[in-house]
Parts: structure tokens; sequence; C-alpha cells
């Protein structure tokens, strides 16, 4: 697929398209000045060369609902590969699903697939935002991590979609240098993206390449969400705004009941009060469902194995899980109240219906 196609299709503006040419042209730059000193860096990489094969559950819906807390109740799993930050192989943009050309040469699907984040993590340490205080060490070799992909393609033989996306994790998870979690059968690889799934073309890809993959999608009420959306206002997501938030919301809401609709038991909702209220049994639930054991740390968000604050639009600075991130409806007026409940009243309660069962 060309550029010009992928702008159509993706709703992307040739702008954008000079910008992404933009970024090739950085990563390119970061991938020859680690290339100087690669022999040395690979000296102390892992030297475990584990195929990545496992599914991936993916967790994705609108901002503000819960997707970075319910990835790091999953990371440290035994029987999981936890992607650490929120993953961006999305290209054009890391909500639309990357339309891979196999006729490509490799290198092409590596630096499409390439996650910009970990140049600053790796050199500044991982945090969940730029206003976390909070940083982690992340050792990671942008330019192993090329180097692991380029070498598991030319093993591969008859390329597949699949094939491109095993060798890209594999080389994510072994150029990730200081992972606690990385030896070991594993299940499924879990990762956060917001509205990776929000389109039945970009759900239908994400199940191409992934038919035995799940997709796991949180619900919050309106009314515990729009407090904290409308702090979250950047310039492509406008939530401050009432009305274009809450149709943002009701999108991505009825989005949840199509692919619910559409791949039946691949897709489970759960609710995100009840991830902050009743942890236990929403985590006892998905370990099931993921078929690993339930295990009494699926209770605490971690990063690597270490407590983490919590994203929240609201200044605690507190580790783990905020239990006031249920009752937000409570910095609302009657007024908004009932303007909530008159526009998204009634899909909320759809959605309710198709909630997993856990409780």
């Amino acid at each position: 697929m060309t550029n010009s196609q992928m702008a159509v299709e993706g709703g992307v503006t040739l702008q954008k398209i000079r910008r992404s040419k933009l970024r090739l042209n950085r990563i390119r730059r970061e991938f020859r000045k680690e290339a100087s000193c690669l022999e040395r860096i690979y000296g102390r990489g892992k030297t475990d060369d584990i195929a990545v094969t496992a599914p991936v559950a993916l967790i994705s819906q609108i901002q503000r609902s819960g997707g970075t807390l319910l990835s790091q109740l999953f990371d440290g799993h035994p029987e999981i590969h936890a992607h650490p930050q929120e993953l961006k192989i999305g290209y054009p943009k890391k909500y639309i699903w990357p339309r891979l050309d196999l006729s490509e040469a490799p290198r092409r699907w590596f630096e499409l697939l390439f996650e910009d984040d970990v140049i600053e993590a790796a050199s500044e340490g991982y945090r969940k935002d730029h206003k976390s205080e909070q940083r982690f060490p992340f050792d990671f070799s942008a330019s192993l991590q090329r180097k692991f992909f380029l070498e598991h393609i030319r093993c591969a033989g008859q390329i597949t979609m699949r094939d491109v996306y095993n060798a890209y994790f594999s080389a994510y998870f072994r150029a990730w240098r200081n992972n606690i979690n990385y030896l070991g059968d594993k299940k499924y690889i879990t990762a956060f993206t917001p509205r990776l799934a929000a389109t039945d073309v970009d759900a239908g890809y994400f199940f191409d390449v992934y038919p035995d993959g799940r997709l796991i999608s949180v619900v919050r009420d309106p009314k515990n969400w729009f407090p904290s959306a409308c702090l979250h206002t950047t310039k492509k997501n406008k939530y401050a705004d009432f009305d274009t938030a809450l149709d943002q919301w009701l999108e991505n809401t009825q989005a949840m009941m199509r692919n619910k609709e559409n791949y039946g038991g691949r897709v489970c909702i759960v609710r995100f009060e009840d991830l902050i209220d009743k942890t236990g049994a929403v985590m006892e639930y998905l370990s099931d469902y993921l078929g690993i054991e339930f295990l009494n740390f699926l209770l605490t968000p971690t990063f690597n194995g270490s407590p983490i604050t919590a994203n929240t639009s609201f200044n605690t600075g507190n580790s783990g899980i905020i239990k006031s991130a249920s009752m937000r409806y409570k910095t609302l007026g009657m007024d908004e109240m009932r303007r909530i409940e008159r526009k998204t009243g009634d899909v909320y309660g759809q959605v309710l219906e198709k909630v997993a069962g856990y409780c």
C-alpha cells in the first residue's frame, strides 16, 4: 500500500505523511548511532533467543478508562509477556492497526512497527507521562531490536503476517535487557493501546493477525469518565467540550459492543468500577479467561516488578489502585449528571449487559 493509499484509508493528511518521513529519518539516525557500538552492547545483551509466538491479549478502549492500570496488573506474571509501555505499533497513528505490505523489505516492516518511545525511556528511564516524577530503569537497545528482528525474519522461511509480528515481539523482549520476566513459557502478550480496535477495520486487522488473540475492553461509567477525561484534553482529543467528549465515549462504547457481537468469546468487556472496587474478582476472571494461574500480585500495578503510581488526571501521587477513581462523579453538579444520563444512559445500559460475569 502506498503512502497516499494509507492516507485515504486512515484519514491521515499528507502533512502527517511528511511528518512520518521525518520520523523515519530520525529513527534511522538512532539506529546508525547505536550501531557504532553494537558489538559491545551485544556482549551484555540477553544470550537466550526466545521465539515469542504467543498471541496478543490487546487491552483497548477510549482513554481514561483503566487500560494502563489493567496492563500493569498483568506485569510480572510468569505466563505473560507484559508489554511495559503503551503499545505504539500503530501506523501512521498509534490507533490505526498497521497495514504492512509483505512485498516490502523487512527493514521497512520494522521501521513502521518500531515504537519511538523506547529511545527516550532507554536514555532517561520510563515514566507514565511527562508530568510523572517517578522513573524506572529501562535498559533497551533499539539497534539490537532491529538486529534481532531481521535475524528472526531470515529464519522464518515463507513469511506470513503473523511471522512479522512474532519477529517484532521476539526482538522487543530480547532487546529489553533488564526485563525480569523474560524466560519461561508464556501464553499471551498483554499490551494496551487506546482506540486500536475502535473501528471494524482495525479490529478486523487485529484478529486477522491474531485469530487466537483476545481483545479486553474496559468500559467506564460516563459520569466517572467525563471528570477524568476533561482534564486529559489534547489537540486531537478535545474532551473538555461536553458534547464532543461524550460523543467520543458513545462512539467507542458502541465499537466495544460491535466487537463483542462480531467476535464473541474472543472479546471480553469489564467494568472500570469493578476493576477498581472488585479487583480480585475481575483479575481472577481474566486469569481464567486467558488460561493463566491467578496469583496475588495480579492485584497490584507494577512496572517490571516495581510498584508504580497511578495514571490519573487527578493529582494523588499514590501507587497502587486509587479507590476514589470510581467516585469521580461526585465532582459533577446535578445538571451535568442529568445531561450525561440523557446522552449516554441507553448505550451504557446496553453495554452493561455485555460485561463479563465475574461477580
